[in-house]
Parts: C-alpha cells; structure tokens; sequence
C-alpha cells in the first residue's frame, strides 16, 4: 500500500489491514493531480526564457498544433502497436519537412 507521509497512515493500515500489508511512503503517488498536470510543467519551465508574453504564446500555439498534428490517434479505442505508431509518426513527418522546405 503506498500512502503520502502523513503520520496516521501507519497506524490505521496497521489497525485495518495489519502488519503483513508493505506500505510505503511516497508524497506524489497516488496524487492524481499531480501526475496529471506534467504536460503543463514541461510547456511551463521553457516558457520562462521568453521576455514578452506574446511570444510564448505564439510558440505554445505552434507547439500544441505540431503535437496534434504528429500524434496518432488509436481509432474506436482500439490499441496501436508501436511499429503502426512509429510509420505513421514517420510519414507525417516526412510530408511535415517537405512542405515546410517548399
């Protein structure tokens, strides 16, 4: 059981379920936010380095667009392989450079 570093955790796992459960101590976890908000810190961290707002803007907006553009999809939610991913991500890219160099 994985539980943040609040003292009570201890005792209450051990009155509940008892001594034979492992429980281990980490603050980030189980924290669901936290995991779900790392896209923004690694938009956010290289965003510092721009002077004028207008700039980072114009550059997240790029960023989001090539990211939407270069991601595959899995249709009807169904899985893609990884071999499927990587020719596709390949393709696009491609078509990606040749129109960018016209």
């Amino acid at each position: 059981m994985t539980t943040d570093k609040h003292p009570a955790y201890t005792k209450a796992i051990r009155w509940i379920v008892g001594r034979k459960v492992l429980h281990r101590y980490n603050q980030y976890l189980n924290n669901r936010m936290e995991q779900n908000h790392r896209p923004i810190k690694q938009r956010y961290y290289p965003m510092l380095g721009f002077a004028k707002f207008e700039s980072a803007s114009r550059f997240c907006n790029a960023f989001d667009e090539l990211r939407n553009y270069l991601r595959v999809p899995a249709l009807d939610g169904q899985h893609v392989s990884a071999s499927s991913r990587r020719e596709i991500f390949t393709d696009k890219w491609s078509t990606l450079m040749t129109e960018l160099s016209a």
